[in-house]
């Protein structure tokens, strides 16, 4: 069953008004750039047969795809309809794939579901698009969501990244590039802090250099696996 209504924090108009200019800028990217990340989706863990597994930001669907062909009950969703769109696209394409999803257009800050539903929640490249209180927000319902024993799975790029102080610097290490999306860029402090109520299994800041146009530059990247543990 949906979860009940909380108390809107004291800034929930603001967010409201940031979430709403992040879907416009979405939208844009999408409808203009269609599928706007290509290469291979970011390495999967071992997860038993049958569990629900949920996927924040869907995005294109490159990320949904390498789920669908695990023995996983999926969830997936995204705030932009025209991602979902995108996403089940993919999903449709893959008719031996052993793994059904249900995509949905909704809210990381506000997820539909009941707590504890998923044995594991996949963050990969969303809540660094969010404002401060989204991320808390994103970060509190990931964890409401997920079993008890339940794992997340985290990755954002990091403060090192060559895109980390490009662009409008709208919060602290929050940058607006292009269309209007906003990226924030992790310490590792942070990403801990971020999710206190988790424990914590492993992080680490993964670096590499690419060349662009004959320069080298440097991507940084912070993942995590937490574990949910209750009392």
């Amino acid at each position: 069953m949906p979860k009940a209504p909380t108390t809107p924090s004291p800034r929930r108009g603001v967010e409201e008004r940031y979430r709403k200019e992040d879907l416009i800028a979405w939208n844009r990217e999408y409808r203009e750039k269609g599928r706007v990340w290509r290469g291979a989706p970011p390495q999967l863990p071992d997860l038993p047969s049958g569990s629900r597994v949920l996927e924040l930001g869907c995005g294109n669907g490159k990320t949904l795809a390498a789920m669908l062909r695990r023995p996983w009950r999926v969830a997936a969703l995204d705030i932009s309809p025209l991602a979902v769109r995108l996403g089940g696209e993919v999903a449709v394409s893959l008719q031996d794939a052993p793994s059904e999803s249900d995509l949905l257009a909704a809210d990381a800050v506000l997820l539909p579901f009941r707590d504890s539903a998923f044995d594991a929640v996949f963050a990969f490249h969303v809540i660094g698009h969010l404002r401060e209180e989204g991320r808390l927000q994103a970060a509190e319902e990931a964890a409401r969501v997920l079993k008890s024993g339940g794992r997340l799975f985290f990755l954002e790029f990091g403060v090192e990244d060559m895109r980390a102080d490009k662009g409008l610097e709208v919060e602290a290490r929050t940058f607006r590039r292009g269309g209007g999306v906003s990226t924030h860029y992790f310490t590792e402090g942070e990403v801990l802090e971020l999710f206190d109520a988790l424990r914590p299994v492993s992080i680490r800041t993964d670096r590499r250099i690419i060349r662009i146009r004959g320069r080298d530059h440097l991507r940084s990247e912070v993942g995590a696996q937490f574990i949910k543990v209750e009392g």
